[in-house]
């Protein structure tokens, strides 16, 4: 319906966006609630800030993904980069929302909502996790000065480089005098181990034993012991990689305790986040459309709508007429439109749900003036979801639609009826499009505000309608230049003389020569005369018929004693003549 303005693109301002389209309230307190921050971010003197709004929505991310992580313990270092930025843009935001004025409820909610405990989450992450450190080692790591033995541990992790070269030293001279080199080395969760080139003469695996050594693996050309001094290491200093991460792991097991512990201020900082996401999304809608703000009336059952619009077709056309619409009295409840075909009903019909639909989300609407009333629901047979899933006919999910309108439409509600009974026989149809408004017009001024659009003119002409001051009958003004129809799609009072089939046919490019013939045979059906062939296609066929009966003729062999002329004449040149003469 509208052009995504939703600014952080993320699945929360979605969520509430589809909640508010899927669910409209009459709770006029919210909606103008809405309004009231649309029409503060339309302000020229405004828009500054609706930008700063914009930049810090931006850094706001699916906190509730991240806290469902948390107590599965399956954080990752990328999610703590997310929190943080996102608590630091809501301290922005409630910032920003305590300048801006109290008497609108969404900022208030925001200067007052966002606590002191974002503050402190936001300090506890900027000073525990290593941002950079993490990234660099794809786990969580912790900063300086948090915890002594970690840093104590990794002090000694950093200096084992060169600890390590000495103890190499001592151990090669303990070995063989045909070993050139060794290595110490730490592997973790296996510990420290002697490496030790393999050589020319170490050809089975008997030949890897040396005194004094524990022969562990032999692994890219290189043999791996435990010495004494590779175990007094071990004991020594331990597995300190795995001493560090478990370390770290409980550092940060502590840290999404507190995080979670204040789960309720991250949610509800979403859900207003959110709200202002969306809020400025329809502003920035509203401003670049020309939209205006609706007014509700809880006395007013339905909707007065001045100069509205198609949001959608507005943009597609070069140029676009705005209709008005009334349904706010007992005069005129049932409106039945008629016009040619492709003369502007259905979008008519459209914006009129349109636009009441978009002023009960809380939304500016594409109209001068738009005044809601007490509407319950909208009922809609405009666009018919096929599928071949679903088994049914065309015809019986447009049934379906109506039935529910039929069933469940009050006093409160619009129905919009766009070309019912065109599924079925043309008589069938009317029949029942008929029925259904006498259905409703029965109602008296319990009759639902209704829009209707159909070419069954029949409807007009046959007076299948009561008389009476709910009934009233509009059409698309049109104007015939010559062999031209000129639209102005403009809604005025009365009835279509004609549906103009043939026009559209030819904006279609259908043949000129068939346009011709079916406006000679809806004339003939409409004078109740009989429908006649072609002449120029009955002597063609003439000429045919003649012409396979002379081939036929040619080829007989008149000699031949077998041939019977009298069924020749019976089987061939009789049942010819009937197409001839």
């Amino acid at each position: 319906m509208l052009k995504t303005y939703v600014i952080s693109g993320l699945l929360t301002p979605t969520l509430t966006s589809r909640l508010w389209f899927t669910r409209p309230t009459q709770d006029l307190g919210e909606l103008n609630s809405r309004l009231d921050v649309i029409q503060f971010f339309l302000l020229p003197q405004n828009l500054d800030m609706a930008q700063t709004l914009h930049r810090l929505l931006g850094h706001i991310k699916n906190v509730p993904l991240i806290l469902k992580r948390m107590k599965l313990s399956h954080t990752k270092v990328s999610d703590w980069q997310i929190l943080y930025k996102t608590v630091y843009s809501a301290l922005g935001l409630r910032d920003a929302c305590r300048s801006l004025p109290q008497s609108i409820q969404l900022f208030r909610d925001i200067a007052q909502e966002f606590s002191d405990d974002l503050h402190h989450i936001a300090r506890l992450i900027g000073k525990v996790v290593d941002f950079e450190g993490s990234l660099a080692a794809n786990h969580f790591t912790v900063l300086p000065n948090i915890d002594p033995e970690v840093d104590e541990k990794k002090r000694r992790l950093m200096g084992l480089s060169s600890f390590l070269t000495e103890v190499a030293w001592k151990e090669l001279d303990n070995l063989d005098s045909r070993i050139p080199s060794c290595s110490v080395i730490y592997i973790p969760l296996i510990g420290f181990l002697l490496s030790i080139p393999r050589l020319p003469f170490m050809v089975e695996a008997s030949d890897f034993e040396i005194e004094g050594l524990d022969f562990m693996f032999l692994l890219e050309g290189k043999l791996h012991y435990r010495s004494a001094r590779t175990k007094e290491l071990d004991g020594l200093l331990g597995d300190l990689h795995c001493d560090i991460r478990d370390q770290e792991t409980l550092l940060m097991h502590q840290l999404q305790c507190q995080v979670l512990a204040r789960a309720a201020v991250l949610t509800r900082v979403l859900d207003l986040a959110s709200r202002l996401d969306v809020l400025l999304a329809l502003a920035s809608a509203a401003r670049d459309y020309g939209y205006s703000r609706p007014h509700y009336s809880p006395q007013l059952l339905g909707v007065r709508i001045q100069n509205g619009r198609h949001p959608l077709m507005e943009l597609c056309a070069r140029t676009f007429v705005p209709n008005s619409a009334e349904c706010g009295r007992d005069k005129g409840r049932v409106k039945v439109i008629t016009g040619p075909n492709s003369s502007g009903k259905s979008i008519y019909l459209k914006q009129v749900g349109l636009i009441t639909f978009m002023a009960l989300v809380g939304s500016f609407v594409p109209a001068e003036e738009a005044e809601i009333g007490a509407v319950d629901a909208i009922f809609t047979r405009i666009h018919s979801c096929e599928s071949v899933s679903l088994g049914l006919s065309t015809f019986i999910i447009d049934l379906n639609q109506v039935a529910k309108a039929v069933n469940n439409a009050t006093e409160q509600s619009l129905v919009l009826i766009d070309e019912f009974g065109k599924g079925t026989n043309t008589v069938d149809g009317l029949a029942l499009l008929a029925a259904v408004l006498r259905h409703w017009l029965a109602l008296g001024p319990t009759c639902p505000h209704i829009f209707v659009t159909t070419n069954f003119l029949s409807l007009i002409q046959l007076k299948l309608l009561p008389q009476g001051p709910l009934l009233q009958y509009l059409t698309m003004e049109t104007c015939e230049d010559g062999n031209d129809l000129v639209f102005f799609y403009q809604v005025c009072e009365g009835v279509a003389n004609a549906s103009h089939a043939s026009h559209t046919a030819a904006q279609a490019r259908l043949p000129d020569k068939l346009i011709a013939r079916g406006k000679e045979v809806s004339d003939l059906i409409r004078n109740g005369k009989p429908i006649k062939p072609v002449k120029e296609l009955l002597k063609e066929k003439q000429m045919e018929n003649c012409q396979t009966l002379v081939d036929k003729f040619l080829k007989l062999d008149l000699e031949d004693p077998n041939l019977d002329l009298d069924i020749f004449m019976s089987q061939e040149v009789l049942p010819a003549a009937t197409t001839i003469l």
